[in-house]
């Protein structure tokens, strides 16, 4: 399920009069990237000039924060250098990365076992098309460690041949083609390294031209907890 923000506010913040201070762990993550944290916990990172035009919206509740500052940082510096080249078109270069929280627990009522933040990015920098990718991150807060497409499931554990007819026949549904997705190309855990889990599913997220045509555009995909139950370590 989606992490409600009176939870994530009451998890990483103070009430002050009914409403909940940033903290300052959270103000010093997002104050890296030049941003600010508002009372929902939402860092808000804003930066134009006359090259480009950068916007980050994200979660501070998120645990390993310096893991999406890192990625962040490094996404940004390299905008920034392709922006400042000589040459660069008339209109601002423009990269905007926003996240959705995620959040899944043993059974309802409990605190959540697992949260995942998913970062949507929007680059232009002036090619024949705009980018948009994913970005995701996910945490056991039982083990305090990261989750990786790997780790989610058990060692020896087949998990695609459960989970690509799934995504393959919802995709294909999403993008209108009849031509099915390769073989090769659907089996490739590299395809799946971005994804969320919630309550009653794995939600992957696909970049644009991953595995249908690029003018579908970046697209997700949910497979049902019961689908792949027995696979989870």
């Amino acid at each position: 399920m989606r992490i409600s923000t009176v939870v994530g506010v009451l998890a990483a913040g103070v009430l002050i009069g009914g409403v909940a201070a940033p903290s300052a762990a959270a103000q010093s993550t997002c104050a890296e990237l030049g941003g600010t944290v508002d009372a929902d916990q939402i860092c808000q990172v804003h930066t134009a000039n006359a090259t480009y035009r950068l916007d980050y919206t994200f979660s501070t509740t998120y645990p390993d924060q310096e893991a999406v500052v890192g990625y962040l940082s490094q996404t940004r510096d390299g905008f920034v250098n392709v922006s400042d080249m000589p040459g660069s078109r008339d209109q601002p270069y423009v990269l905007d990365a926003r996240g959705s929280s995620y959040s899944s627990a043993v059974a309802p009522g409990l605190p959540a076992r697992t949260q995942s933040l998913v970062l949507e990015v929007f680059q232009d920098v002036g090619g024949a098309q705009p980018e948009t990718w994913y970005k995701s991150f996910n945490y056991d807060l039982v083990k305090r460690a990261p989750i990786t497409f790997d780790t989610l499931f058990k060692p020896g554990s087949r998990p695609l041949d459960v989970i690509f007819p799934i995504v393959a026949r919802e995709l294909e549904t999403q993008a209108g083609i009849v031509q099915s997705i390769s073989q090769s190309a659907g089996m490739d855990p590299t395809h799946y390294q971005n994804f969320a889990i919630t309550d009653d599913s794995v939600i992957f997220f696909f970049d644009r031209g991953a595995l249908v045509a690029d003018s579908a555009g970046a697209l997700q995909a949910s497979v049902p907890r019961w689908a792949v139950a027995s696979l989870l370590a």
